[in-house]
């Protein structure tokens, strides 16, 4: 008998043996569950912030382990760049059976320069990029049966702790990339405020979020029914989260991270792990993705319409990238034969 036979619902046969009205629809849950650990999982995390602001810290408290850059690769000699790069490392996670391979994706040299106009692009960039290495994937004729996905699931945005409002910065870089991606804002070492000035400093951010038509995961307008509006309308009280750096002693005591009472990094973990990871993947792929694929559909519709109007075309096995993408086009214009074409289930 083959692994599969074995672990067949024979439990659910066996106790449906003497129901002659049982179907057995309920079955394809457990079919799912097997296909989904055959093949493991995948998250793209994208970590940015000022230097000193604990990312490399909580990314390896997250995952309870040393998965950011700079734990696996430590350079002690290691210089602020001039310029934003874009660092990323993956690793090969299991937890009881489940498989998952988690890439973390660094940004050394955002916002640690004197002018940081246009910081935002590289990362933008990087972004578009991996939207165009999957578009690229998905048209090639002799295509992968599973397509590897290096498309930026979530951004982490850490905030540095002013105790004010949001900076410039912070609002041009979340007002672009909120676009493109979903971003989940955090308060970096949030113990170095009181807690009067902690809700504070998160009640400004809000209203800055809002002010400026900034739309942070979870979004509003994706949510699917009221269970989800309750859920998330919870979430949305509490962004930005306020988080600590692990186990710091104070005069005071030691700061616990998963205590709540000290931190909100349990509600983020709970966010970006146990609650919402399928989710974020899911908006990632329907909406932020799908509006680059319609975007670049149009673009080559054009570009069959008129030889000159510049835009590059989809064509299999291409290294097309585009830098900063204009406003999203609606599909309306996409040949009914050129979208079947090119449509993917997601």
């Amino acid at each position: 008998m083959t692994e599969a036979a074995k672990h067949h619902p024979g439990k659910g046969d066996k106790s449906h043996a003497g129901d002659s009205t049982y179907v057995g629809i309920d079955a394809i849950l457990e079919q799912m569950r097997r296909k989904a650990m055959k093949q493991g999982f995948e998250l793209n995390l994208m970590v940015v912030g000022q230097s000193g602001l604990g990312k490399s810290t909580l990314m390896n408290t997250l995952f309870k382990s040393k998965v950011s850059r700079r734990s696996v690769q430590p350079d002690p000699e290691e210089r602020i760049p001039k310029t934003v790069e874009i660092k990323s490392i993956s690793h090969d996670i299991e937890e009881k059976g489940v498989r998952m391979k988690l890439t973390v994706i660094d940004t050394p040299g955002f916002g640690d320069q004197i002018n940081n106009e246009n910081c935002w692009q590289p990362i933008m960039k990087f972004i578009n990029d991996q939207y165009e290495a999957y578009l690229q994937e998905e048209i090639n004729i002799d295509r992968k049966k599973r397509i590897p996905d290096s498309r930026v699931h979530c951004c982490i945005y850490f905030i540095p702790p002013t105790g004010h409002c949001l900076r410039p910065l912070d609002v041009e870089f979340m007002r672009r990339l909120s676009k493109v991606v979903n971003i989940v804002p955090v308060i970096a070492k949030a113990d170095t405020l009181t807690l009067e000035e902690r809700d504070f400093f998160k009640q400004t951010i809000r209203e800055g979020l809002r002010a400026n038509g900034i739309d942070v995961y979870p979004q509003k307008e994706f949510d699917e029914d009221a269970e989800d509006r309750l859920i998330n309308d919870k979430i949305r009280e509490m962004i930005p989260f306020a988080v600590r750096i692990l186990g710091r002693k104070t005069k005071w005591g030691t700061i616990e991270v998963e205590n709540i009472a000290h931190c909100e990094f349990a509600y983020l973990r709970d966010l970006l792990i146990r609650t919402h990871m399928q989710n974020i993947k899911d908006i990632t792929g329907s909406i932020h993705y799908e509006i680059y694929r319609v975007r670049r559909l149009n673009e080559s519709n054009v570009h069959a319409n008129s030889q000159s109007s510049g835009y590059p075309v989809l064509q299999p096995k291409t290294n097309g990238q585009i830098d900063t993408p204009p406003n999203p086009v609606q599909a309306n214009g996409v040949h009914a034969a050129q979208h079947e074409a090119l449509s993917h289930e997601m």
